[in-house]
Formats: structure tokens, C-alpha cells, sequence
């Protein structure tokens, strides 16, 4: 093979050797423990430790044939990270020697300490016990870890009173709750054969890679995850020659290791690209079930790091790591199917109907179905704003790719139209299929998509699935599908009643579906909107149709606790409400925090690297401009340089003290959203104007002068 050519890969063969999926659990578990393990990811029966005995055998000893010598349960604590505690199989025995154990008591309950982990008041400091509970629909993995594998088990997280400290429990809630709504309202429109709802998502993960000698050198990025200092070179995006791309061989080189590293933990990395700002990249995982992907998600986020790493590179996953180009998010698309593969949003299924009853049903299901997303995103947009509330997302929504913050819906011409037909009371119950057609005979016509796209919505249909756009880079995925499941679950439930009360009434069903879809239309209709979501009139006619606008993540945060969003989560069993009022607590300390250790370090830039460079810089000209005298020489441009820069330098050292005063007051405030409240209204303010003069001495300094690399290095070096 010449040394120029790649070496062969095969992936069928490499796919998923590092994940205890099903297809390993049917070699090697005996087949009644691995149809009952079947029967309790269904959540038909329990688990029992007796079926856990046999897993856990089966688990360590692949595992240890793969060379693991350590087990952890892992899981997602409400930092939004995760986290791991590493225990050995290693068994002492009698006579000196060691065996390696995995019971089923240790596969299914752990014991870490919870007392360090944010609670949000669920806990105190002095109450230490948590559990960690195995998730059996979530595959076990394992996790590179210097020259080992970890074997490393999801699971839940909860205290020793039963709370949920951790995200998963409440999106497995949330799971539960639409699947069992879902099937309510099948069962209302005749179908008797589905036994199950399942909610599928697939993340879109959007990251900057930077060199990692430049990336040292910016305590801002190691520290906050984002610039809090920089001035725009000359070339940013603006000749859009960066989206898409032909891929950097160094970045390349990176993507290959990443792929394969999350191959063999059985994600299904799909796509990759370069994505619209310089450095910037987007990964995407297949479809999968909601719970697997979120811990897909997480794995990727971490991978993403630690193989940069490897390549002398840093990854960057904050939301808006440069001012003034674009920010990162994550898209989420997010869909059900049942358990005989029928996905409800697919407007296709209707034409494929066999006969007449069945395209009857398909239509049905998809109006009703959408019509329940519709007045999910109108009714609770303030939940669905803040899941996805950070200190970072705030610098993002509303810019440069992203949408803005005011919640709707993009359904496209095709479904605005056909919904609209059915408040009129017109009889269409179909969709028609378009092609393209591109006058080149040996092109081929191209299948129009049922809608557009629309990449200023918040929430948009996109063919047989919804994407929800909001969402921030960094963010677990978890709380954003919690809600929404939530939300389109209680929507359900209540097209479900409606429909049975039509139908006690003597209405046929396809009559009550129409009347129960019309007058869904009519109400949610407002949350509707195809056009342009950055201009200014949609802000003013959003506000005309009385849609809710949160301007910050601290507004967004406290419809967590608003009574009919609270009292909604607990109807449907997702949240007991001392849980949404720990991750109430927990949310605005959080946005705190963020902007405490911003501020903070801001002040420690200028004071120990910006404000030396600016002094030095006008030194060295004012000797300059008396070298330039003494030999008769004009010094007119070395004294001017000189003065501005010492303006400059008075001026950053005045708001700097006005910085560390405001930051002084926050700090006094004692209730999370009062604090949160002078973070947002006083320190975020005066940052950006500290900022923004600290940005116009840099297009002052000499290049030779600047102590930090510059977006120029950042954003064009690799």
C-alpha cells in the first residue's frame, strides 16, 4: 500500500466494541435473563437482583476482556457535567492473592457522596448519603482513561430521601409522562396495537477548536470558557468561506480520532462540517431514544476535549467564546415513534396508506400530534426559555446564527395552509408531494420537503421532526427535552379529553378530531411564524400577539417556580416541587457564579497583563518622541500616541474601580435572585463598556506589546 494512501478502516467491525449493548447482552447473557432485561427496559417488569447477578458477571467479564480493571457509576449531577467515582473489581482473598468481583448489588445501587454536589437546599452540607441507581435502558461503556478503560455504568442520582439530584431521573419522568398521554390519544383515534410512545432526539453539537499553546495563553478561555477580551481582526465570517468548507487537515486529523473514539462507544456520529465562524465545527450523533441520547451527548462534549487534546488543540463549547461572530448552540431534533416504528410527525405516512382508513388514522395522528407541539411551545414557552437560560446562551440567542429568544413555531407555507383549512372547516386531509424541477435533463427532479427551512426560528418543523434551536452549547440536553416532553405531554392529555368529550356527545371521530384540532389552531395560532425572526418588526408583532419575551436568563429562570408551570411538572409527576425549587435556586446561583468568576478574572487581565502593556507602550513612545528631538526630527506622532495611550490607560483604570465596586455590591446580596438581578444589571454592563474600551487600546498597542493572543491568532491559527 503506498504510505500516501489511508489505512483501511472497518467500521461494521469497530462500531460499538467499547459498549455492553444489547447485541452483547444477547452473546452473553443466557436468553431468559436477556428477554427479561428486554421485558425491564420496556418497563414491563422489574428489575430483581437476581437478573442483576447474572448481568453484572456477564459485564465484568467483558470488561475485564477488554482490559478494564475499575467500574464506575456515572452520571449527570446538576452542574450539567458528569461525574464518576472508580471503583476496582479487585476482591482481597484469605491467602494473599486477589479474585475480580462484580456482584449485582454493586451493578445496580452505588453509594457517592452527595454533600459536595449542588442540591439547591434538597440537602445539607452535614447530610451526606446519595444513591446512584443503574439505568437499564442506557448501555454500559468504556471510557478511555490514560492506558485503561473504565467501565462505566449510567445511572441515576438521588438522595438518601429520594430526590432527584441529577438530570436523568426527571427526563425519564418526562419520558413516561408523554408516552403514557401519547397513547391515551391513540387510543382515542382507534389504535389499539401500539403498546408504547417513544421519544427520540438527536443532538446537534457545535464547537471551536483553537491551538492549544495560544489557548494557554488566554487565562480567559482556560478559565470561562470564553473571551472576555478581543478586538475583531479584519477578516471575520463576513465572505462566508468558512461554512462548510473543505475541512483543515490538522482539524481533519482530529475529527478521525473523535469518530472512532465514539464509534466504539456505540454513538453513531453521523455527520461533520465546518460551521459558519472561523475554527468553528458542528458534529451530529443519529437518532436515538431521548434518555440514550442525552447520555450520548455528554460523551461527546467530553470526547470532543480530550482528544483536542491529543492534536495540540483546545476545544472551546461555551455558547459565545468571540464577540462579534457566531455563537455555538446545540440544535435538538426531537420526534416520537411508537413501538411499531411509526413516527407521528411524518406527513409522508398518509400518502402511503394502504386504503382509506388508514390514511384516515395517519392524518389524524399528524394533525393531532402537531397541533399537541404547537400549543406546547404557546403555553409553556417560559419553561421551554428556561431550560435553556445560562449566562452564556444570553450572549448568544438573538445574533449570528442564532434565534432570537421569543419562543415560536415554523411550520412552513404547505402546513400553515393545510391547518388553516381546518379552522375554516375545508376537507383537505392531505399533503401534496412537489418536485423540482431544474430544466437539466440529466439532473434528476428533486422531492420537495413538506416545509422550508427557517434558521431564525426558535422551534421549527423540518420535514418529519421538530428542531428546537434555542439551546445552548455547553448545556446538558437533558432539562431542555425534560420540558418539552413535559409540555407536549400535558398538551396530549389535553386533546385527549376534549376528543372523549366531543365523542360522548355523539360526534364521529373524525369529526370530534377536526373540532378538537380547529379549535387548537385558533387559540395557539399566534406562536405561528415563518418569516424573518432577527427583524425588528417580528420583535413588535411578537408583542402584539401577546408572546412572551424574556430579555435574560435571570427573567427566563423564574418561570421554573411560576404556579402553572410548577403545578403542571408535578400533575404529570416529573418534578416534586422541592425539586424545581432546588434547580430554581441552583440555576441563578449558577448565572451568579459565571459572572462572578468572568468579572473577577476580567479585573485580574487588566490590572496584571492590559493596563503594564497600555503604560509600557506609552513610555516607549514618549521616548521616542524625545529620541526623534533631540536630532531635529518631527515627534508629532510619538508624543500623540503617547498621550492616547495614557488617556487610554487612565480611562481602563477608572472602570476598573467601577467594576470591582459593583462587583463588591452583588456580592452582598443575599438571595439568589436578587444577586442574580444586580449580576445581570450592574456587573454584565459595566464589563461590556470595560470591555469594549480594553478592545480600542488593542488596535492602539504594537502587536510587540499586546500580552494576549489576538482573535487573529485564535481564529485563523491551528
Amino acid at each position: 500500500m503506498n504510505s500516501s494512501t489511508p489505512d483501511a478502516f472497518n467500521l461494521p467491525e469497530h462500531f460499538g466494541t467499547r459498549c455492553f449493548s444489547n447485541d452483547v447482552m444477547r452473546e452473553r447473557l443466557p436468553r431468559s435473563v436477556f428477554e427479561a432485561i428486554l421485558e425491564v427496559q420496556a418497563g414491563n417488569r422489574e428489575l430483581t437482583l437476581d437478573l442483576a447477578e447474572v448481568v453484572a458477571a456477564a459485564m465484568k467479564e467483558w470488561a475485564s476482556d477488554h482490559g478494564a480493571t475499575h467500574y464506575t457509576h456515572w452520571f449527570h449531577p446538576l452542574s450539567g457535567l458528569t461525574a464518576e467515582k472508580h471503583e476496582s473489581f479487585v476482591s482481597p482473598q484469605p491467602n494473599g492473592g486477589i479474585l475480580m468481583e462484580f456482584s449485582g448489588k454493586e451493578l445496580v445501587k452505588g453509594e457517592p457522596d452527595a454533600s459536595s454536589f449542588a442540591s439547591g437546599g434538597l440537602r445539607a452540607t452535614f447530610e451526606a448519603r446519595g444513591y446512584t441507581a443503574w439505568d437499564v435502558t442506557s448501555p454500559a461503556f468504556l471510557k478511555r482513561n490514560a492506558d485503561r478503560y473504565i467501565l462505566c455504568i449510567p445511572t441515576a442520582f438521588v438522595s438518601y430521601t429520594g430526590h432527584a439530584l441529577d438530570k436523568k431521573v426527571p427526563l425519564l419522568r418526562s419520558m413516561e409522562a408523554l408516552n403514557r398521554a401519547g397513547l391515551r390519544l391513540l387510543r382515542t383515534l382507534g389504535d389499539t396495537r401500539t403498546r408504547r410512545i417513544i421519544t427520540a432526539a438527536g443532538p446537534e453539537q457545535e464547537y471551536f477548536l483553537v491551538n492549544a499553546s495560544l489557548y494557554a495563553r488566554r487565562p480567559d478561555l482556560m478559565l470561562c470558557g470564553r473571551t472576555l477580551l478581543g478586538s475583531m481582526p479584519a477578516k471575520g465570517q463576513e465572505l462566508e468561506d468558512h461554512y462548510y468548507g473543505a475541512i483543515d487537515e490538522k482539524a481533519a486529523t482530529f475529527m478521525n480520532e473523535l469518530n472512532s473514539e465514539l464509534w466504539a462507544m456505540g454513538i453513531a456520529a453521523k455527520t461533520q462540517h465546518n460551521e459558519v465562524a472561523p475554527n468553528q465545527f458542528e458534529i451530529a450523533c443519529i437518532y436515538s431514544e431521548a434518555n440514550i441520547a442525552a447520555d450520548a451527548n455528554q460523551l461527546v462534549m467530553e470526547t470532543i476535549r480530550k482528544v483536542a487534546a491529543h492534536h495540540g488543540l483546545a476545544a472551546l463549547l461555551h455558547e459565545k467564546p468571540f464577540d462579534g461572530i457566531n455563537g455555538s448552540g446545540k440544535h435538538i431534533n426531537w420526534s416520537v415513534a411508537t413501538d411499531r416504528g411509526v413516527n407521528p410527525f411524518d406527513p409522508g405516512l398518509i400518502a402511503a396508506a394502504k386504503d382509506e382508513a388508514e390514511a384516515s388514522l395517519a392524518f389524524l395522528r399528524f394533525v393531532l400530534f402537531s397541533m399537541a407541539v404547537i400549543e406546547a411551545v404557546d403555553k409553556r414557552a417560559g419553561l421551554l426559555r428556561a431550560a435553556t437560560a445560562t449566562a452564556g446562551n444570553d450572549r448568544r440567542l438573538g445574533g449570528h446564527e442564532a434565534p432570537p429568544s421569543i419562543l415560536s413555531v415554523f411550520l412552513g407555507e404547505p402546513l400553515l395552509d393545510l391547518f388553516d383549512s381546518l379552522e375554516n372547516g375545508g376537507g383537505r386531509n392531505h399533503l401534496d408531494k412537489e418536485f423540482i424541477e431544474l430544466g437539466i435533463r440529466s439532473l434528476p427532479k428533486l422531492p420537495k420537503d413538506f416545509s422550508d427551512r427557517n434558521r431564525t426560528s426558535p422551534f421549527a418543523f423540518t420535514g418529519n421532526k421538530f428542531e428546537f434551536r434555542m439551546v445552548g452549547s455547553s448545556q446538558s440536553v437533558s432539562t431542555p427535552l425534560t420540558m418539552l416532553n413535559a409540555a407536549v405531554a400535558e398538551a396530549l392529555n389535553r386533546l385527549a379529553t376534549r376528543m372523549e368529550q366531543l365523542i360522548a356527545e355523539g360526534r364521529p371521530l373524525l369529526e370530534a378530531a377536526r373540532i378538537t384540532a380547529a379549535e387548537t389552531w385558533k387559540e395557539h395560532r399566534r406562536v405561528v411564524f415563518n418569516g424573518n425572526g432577527y427583524s425588528e418588526e417580528w420583535a413588535r408583532e411578537a408583542a402584539r400577539r401577546g408572546l412572551p419575551m424574556f430579555r435574560s436568563a435571570v427573567d427566563a429562570i423564574q418561570e421554573l417556580v411560576r404556579p402553572e408551570n410548577l403545578g403542571m411538572l408535578t400533575s404529570l409527576g416529573v418534578f416534586l416541587p422541592e425539586e424545581v425549587e432546588a434547580r430554581y435556586t441552583i440555576y441563578l446561583d449558577r448565572y451568579s457564579k459565571q459572572i462572578k468568576i468572568e468579572a473577577g478574572l476580567m479585573l485580574d487581565m487588566i490590572k496584571r497583563s492590559i493596563l503594564p502593556a497600555v503604560v509600557g507602550a506609552a513610555a516607549r513612545y514618549a521616548r521616542n518622541a524625545a529620541d526623534l528631538s533631540a536630532v531635529g526630527a518631527s515627534a508629532l506622532t510619538a508624543e500623540t500616541l503617547s498621550r492616547k495611550l495614557a488617556q487610554y490607560g487612565g480611562r481602563l483604570s477608572e472602570l476598573t474601580e467601577k467594576l470591582e465596586k459593583v462587583l463588591a455590591e452583588a456580592l452582598k446580596a443575599e438571595q439568589p435572585l436578587d444577586r442574580a438581578r444586580v449580576f445581570r444589571d450592574a456587573v454584565v454592563p459595566q464589563m461590556d463598556e470595560l470591555r469594549n474600551t480594553c478592545d480600542e487600546v488593542e488596535r492602539v498597542v504594537p502587536r510587540e506589546d499586546w500580552p494576549l493572543p489576538t482573535y487573529g491568532d485564535l481564529l485563523f491559527t491551528l
